[in-house]
């Protein structure tokens, strides 16, 4: 083709010009610049796409390299070292303290009796757990006249050295089998060595304590007693406790004393805490303001508590003290001295619920007048409740009916007056029994249990009596006041 033609004339013209030029036949101030540009297109150029795999050549062989030496990493691991360690010959395990377990051998019959010959091995045994003895050892052991078979089956898999070596005192070298015969004998081991013993890590339990003072008393409350006439004041004295149960783990308790005028809870005195002592001495004075005539009807409620700063504080006892009226030289100063009772709880500042008992026979027909209740135990962050009274017709422990009254606002002091019929037939009056639950009622949330108290033939004493009223006197209301009890956690709420 006439283009190709002319290209490779000009190819040739140049080569001609650049030779001419290099030679020095043509002087021209611009033949340095073309020897130079004829140089640079002459010179071979690298497309984008050959650097291109040239870094993806190199990116593969810097992985292929990682990848072969993770590989041989997990070589070495996996294979090397188990092999070196079936390696190790058996001297060796022997200075790293006997790993694996040997056996002896045993002779196949008893040979006569002949005197001990010495053993070629370095060590011998002389028990499951003890390390080896070294022959100077055993040379002592027969100088001292004690003879050991070497040819015993035993296995011997040891333990840490150190302990062992501590028990026995391999260092001392007037060691000898006799001397570690003696020590066991002593100390009751026997080969038993580094056993231990429950009985030396045992804790004095404070509940088996606790559960001995359930039937009876927990110590002694002295206090005394006298009224002001001229002031209307009762003066309470408490001079000092004895013997009470300890209830922190270092045996002594932080005993501190509440002190009730019942059935009023708003006035309520306590003495000070007595650090670690079973036997505090308060000698502290309180003032109730009542009348002489409100005596009779007026309980005086003593709680002990044991006083505890991060938790809740425990309660050890308590002292009810009623017919001021009957004392010994009261109204004068009068010295008691009461056995503190135990409770499993403080049932003090639940509150006080009335109520009456009515039943009809010929009806067939029992009616729970609810009247008011008193001091109930504030549940809310207010300082108050919403109290309402739940009843329930119970039967060898299971709910028959169950009936409620209406929701009290903001009050611990609610008044009631509401009637709650059962129909219940005279032959089944002996059977039945009434549990009544004070609940504090939340909008958000479940109800909350305030306290509950029992009325029947196997209820406490306060309600056995008041049901037994009931039935002697039928088509008559009764009305008592009951104390709340707490509701036991073990139950659900939801069973009332």
């Amino acid at each position: 083709m006439p283009g190709d033609r002319d290209d490779e004339i000009c190819q040739k013209a140049l080569e001609l010009l650049s030779d001419l030029c290099s030679k020095g036949e043509v002087q021209n101030e611009n033949c340095l610049d073309f020897i130079y540009y004829f140089r640079d297109l002459t010179r071979p150029r690298y497309s984008d796409s050959d650097i291109s795999v040239s870094l993806l050549s190199l990116v593969v062989t810097a992985c292929g390299l990682a990848l072969f030496g993770v590989s041989l990493f997990v070589s070495w691991k996996l294979c090397w070292i188990p092999w070196r360690e079936r390696g190790l010959s058996p001297t060796t395990k022997e200075a790293q303290g006997h790993i694996n377990p040997t056996m002896s051998p045993l002779p196949a019959q008893s040979a006569p009796k002949q005197p001990p010959t010495p053993v070629a091995s370095a060590a011998m045994k002389i028990s499951h757990t003890s390390p080896d003895i070294p022959l100077d050892a055993q040379s002592k052991t027969r100088e001292n006249g004690v003879h050991t078979n070497p040819r015993m089956q035993r296995q011997t898999t040891e333990p840490a050295q150190g302990s062992i070596r501590r028990h026995m005192n391999l260092s001392n070298p007037d060691f000898n089998v006799a001397q570690f015969q003696r020590q066991d004998s002593l100390t009751g081991m026997g080969l038993g060595l580094g056993r231990l013993k429950p009985e030396l890590y045992k804790q004095r339990s404070l509940e088996g304590d606790e559960g001995s003072r359930r039937g009876g008393g927990c110590g002694r409350l002295h206090f005394i007693l006298k009224f002001d006439c001229d002031l209307e004041q009762l003066i309470v004295k408490i001079h000092k406790a004895e013997d009470l149960p300890a209830k922190d783990f270092s045996g002594t308790s932080d005993p501190y004393v509440k002190i009730y005028l019942l059935p009023d809870r708003k006035t309520k005195h306590q003495t000070k805490v007595h650090r670690k002592t079973l036997n505090p001495v308060f000698d502290e004075v309180f003032l109730f303001p009542v009348a002489y005539s409100e005596l009779p009807t007026r309980k005086l409620h003593f709680s002990v508590y044991d006083f505890d700063r991060f938790s809740r504080h425990d309660i050890i006892g308590q002292v009810v003290v009623d017919n001021f009226l009957d004392l010994a030289d009261f109204p004068r100063e009068t010295k008691l001295c009461r056995e503190i009772q135990y409770v499993s709880s403080d049932n003090v500042d639940l509150g006080d619920l009335m109520f009456s008992l009515c039943y009809l026979p010929t009806a067939g027909r029992l009616t729970i007048t609810m009247i008011q209740a008193r001091n109930l135990k504030a549940m809310d962050i207010t300082g108050a409740s919403d109290p309402y009274v739940k009843v329930s017709l119970m039967c060898e422990g299971r709910r028959l009916k169950k009936r409620k009254t209406s929701t009290k606002r903001n009050t611990l002091n609610p008044v009631y007056n509401e009637a709650i019929v059962f129909d219940v037939i005279p032959e089944n009056i002996e059977q039945i029994s009434l549990l009544i639950a004070v609940m504090d009622y939340d909008r958000v949330g479940h109800n909350e249990v305030i306290g509950v108290c029992r009325v029947g033939n196997d209820a406490d004493s306060l309600g056995r009596e008041h049901w037994s009223e009931m039935l002697t006197y039928p088509r008559k209301p009764v009305a008592h006041w009951h104390p709340l009890v707490e509701w036991p956690k073990r139950f659900k709420t939801s069973n009332l």
